[in-house]
């Protein structure tokens, strides 16, 4: 039993199946916005709904199975405890108390992608990575925001109290500044009793966008790097005892057939 469901879950056509209903579940649930389509439909989109949440059950526990009784095989992995808990969710009644966790629950559904995809993962993994290099480029961003907020607020506050009244909403227009969504509008107000006011803005959009965008990306592609690796480490790992008897297993039965084909072939 435990060998068949591993050949099961390491199968690619098994994979493929899941990454569908994955898929499905995410269209049925973009269909249930639709009243219209709820009131003609609705009951198909619910019996689909428990369908595929049966095959996720059924996918959770074959997975278990193969790797029994070493269930930290199955659990020490991160994106399995996902999905496991994603089941477990989905489970809980959709009437009371439970009912918006139960709604959440098959949203989680859909973001079971990423841990189907190998990619995905992969990028996931980049980014959890990089938290801690991205905490260093933030402090340096909030640094470079208050002291252009403070300066902001000091040189057009009399000019344009509705930008630059408060520190807040200094730091506010200079977000919008570096999002480039209509800051020249707010650098030409600023040119008016300032025709140099183009150096403040300029300045701080070349630091504040540019800079700080390619270190965010620098961040991530060093740890995109790390993360390949470790991908490369895992899959050269050494074969466990298990796999390996039951690569000689194989190998015996193989060779049993082909002494059966040379024999019938000799008579």
């Amino acid at each position: 039993m435990k060998a068949f469901c591993g050949n099961i879950v390491n199968h690619a056509l098994f994979e493929k199946t899941i990454i569908g209903l994955i898929v499905l579940n995410g269209v049925i649930l973009g269909l249930e916005t639709s009243s219209q389509l709820v009131e003609q439909y609705g009951s198909i989109m619910e019996m689909t709904s428990h369908i595929i949440l049966f095959a996720f059950i059924i996918e959770a526990l074959m997975k278990i199975i193969s790797v029994a009784p070493q269930l930290n095989r199955y659990f020490g992995s991160g994106w399995n405890v996902f999905d496991f808990s994603v089941v477990v969710f989905s489970l809980l009644p959709s009437t009371g108390e439970f009912a918006m966790i139960a709604r959440l629950a098959r949203l989680l559904r859909v973001m079971r992608l990423i841990s189907t995809i190998p990619e995905l993962r992969l990028i996931v993994t980049t980014l959890m990575r990089s938290l801690p290099g991205m905490m260093h480029v933030l402090l340096l961003m909030a640094v470079i925001f208050y002291i252009y907020g403070v300066a902001g607020f000091h040189l057009y506050n009399e000019h344009d109290p509705e930008l630059w009244g408060t520190l807040g909403l200094s730091l506010l227009t200079l977000f919008r500044v570096v999002t480039l969504e209509d800051w020249t509008d707010v650098m030409y107000t600023a040119m008016e009793m300032n025709p140099l006011s183009w150096i403040f803005f300029v300045s701080f959009v070349v630091v504040g966008t540019f800079v700080i965008i390619n270190l965010f990306i620098a961040v991530v592609l060093n740890n995109l790097e790390e993360a390949k690796k470790e991908s490369l480490l895992e899959l050269q790992k050494p074969t466990s005892k298990d796999e390996l008897l039951k690569e000689l297993k194989q190998t015996q039965l193989m060779l049993q057939q082909l002494q059966a084909k040379v024999e019938n072939t000799s008579l």
